[in-house]
């Protein structure tokens, strides 16, 4: 119905822009992902959108790619996965993470997503595995460890997005005797920081 929209950023909200688009100014809630790179009030932007239908009312989600956007759809898809919980996924995982997860049966991972215990992790990795293309894994995408996620954090904390510090970590060399901190230092030296 609306695939997409361009427009000016006018607010920036913790889960949503205010986005004016001709006369009109439209919520769109967003991952954290898209809020993290709208940078700025007054900033032209361009979202891949989704429009959800409810009982109550209609929401409007953006996505910066198409690939989050697939991803989420597919969430929708999932027995007891509703809109929310979905954005949190895309949210929290970046789409090759995700990916991943579903394909090494990895459901720690989706677990580490705030409102997914095991049950849903599980429901949600058997219900996506035929749905994604999971024959195309890039190689050099690594499952996550718990020591990963502590790195993600820290990075996160620095002010670094969740897609931005994933990928840092994935460009610096696996080593389970490395302490924390040296992937920290290791990472923020793949981020130019």
């Amino acid at each position: 119905m609306i695939a997409g929209i361009t427009g000016i950023v006018q607010k920036i909200g913790d889960d949503h822009l205010i986005v004016q688009v001709g006369g009109v100014a439209l919520r769109v809630s967003v991952p954290r992902t898209v809020l993290e790179r709208a940078g700025a009030t007054g900033r032209s932007i361009t979202l891949n959108t989704h429009l959800h239908w409810r009982e109550n009312g209609v929401t409007l989600l953006g996505f910066s790619s198409e690939r989050e956007l697939e991803l989420f759809e597919l969430l929708l898809a999932v027995s007891g996965v509703g809109p929310r919980l979905a954005l949190a996924v895309v949210s929290t995982l970046s789409p090759d993470v995700l990916t991943d997860a579903v394909a090494r049966e990895r459901s720690e991972v989706l677990e580490r997503v705030p409102g997914i215990g095991r049950k849903t992790a599980q429901r949600i990795m058997f219900q996506l595995r035929d749905k994604l293309k999971l024959d195309h894994l890039p190689a050099d995408i690594a499952a996550l460890t718990d020591k990963d996620a502590d790195v993600i954090a820290a990075l996160t904390t620095l002010g670094y997005s969740v897609v931005e510090a994933q990928s840092a970590l994935q460009r610096v060399p696996r080593d389970s005797a490395r302490p924390v901190e040296e992937s920290v230092r290791l990472a923020l030296g793949q981020l130019g920081g």
